[in-house]
C-alpha cells in the first residue's frame, strides 16, 4: 500500500496536533502488507479447494472468518454493500450473497476433480560423446585403448 494512503488514514484517526514519524508510517505499511498477504493466501486456498482461479469477495470474507477476524466481517459487508449499491441497483453484496446461498442450498458443492491424465512417456536417447581433445581425455572418456 502506498505510504501516502497510510499517512492519510493515520491522520484521519489521530488528533490534529499529532505528529507521525516516518518509522511509524513504515511500520504500519509493513503491518498492512502482511495482513493483506495473510488474508489473500487463505482466500486463495479456498479457491483452490473449489477448483477456481478467481478470488471473490465471498472468499475474502470466508478467509477472514476462518482466521478469526469475525469483528471485521460486518463493517466489510457494509462497505461492500455500499460499493455494490453505487455500482448497480440490486440489493448489494450481502443480499446477492444470501440469494446465492439459498439457490445453492446453503452448501457449496465442489465440482468433480479433473480426470487423471495419462502418464507422459519419456524416451532416452544417448548422445554420442564429443571427440577427445587428447589421449588423456580419450582414456578418461573410455575411448579406444592403444
Amino acid at each position: 500500500m502506498p505510504i501516502a494512503n497510510i499517512t492519510r488514514t493515520m491522520r484521519r484517526v489521530l488528533p490534529a496536533h499529532a505528529r507521525i514519524t516516518d518509522d511509524a508510517k513504515e511500520a504500519i505499511q509493513e503491518c498492512v502488507s502482511e495482513f493483506i498477504s495473510f488474508i489473500t493466501v487463505e482466500a486463495n486456498m479456498r479457491c483452490h479447494r473449489d477448483y477456481r482461479k478467481t478470488v471473490t469477495p465471498e472468499d475474502v470474507l470466508a478467509a477472514m472468518k476462518s482466521l478469526g477476524f469475525d469483528d471485521y466481517l460486518q463493517p466489510l459487508a457494509v462497505f461492500l454493500n455500499k460499493r455494490d449499491n453505487n455500482a448497480a441497483v440490486g440489493g448489494g453484496f450481502v443480499h446477492h450473497h444470501q440469494q446465492q446461498q439459498q439457490q445453492q442450498g446453503a452448501q457449496m458443492v465442489r465440482p468433480p476433480p479433473p480426470p487423471p491424465t495419462a502418464p507422459t512417456m519419456w524416451y532416452y536417447a544417448p548422445l554420442s560423446l564429443p571427440p577427445a581433445a587428447s589421449v588423456e581425455d580419450e582414456e578418461k572418456i573410455g575411448g579406444s585403448q592403444r
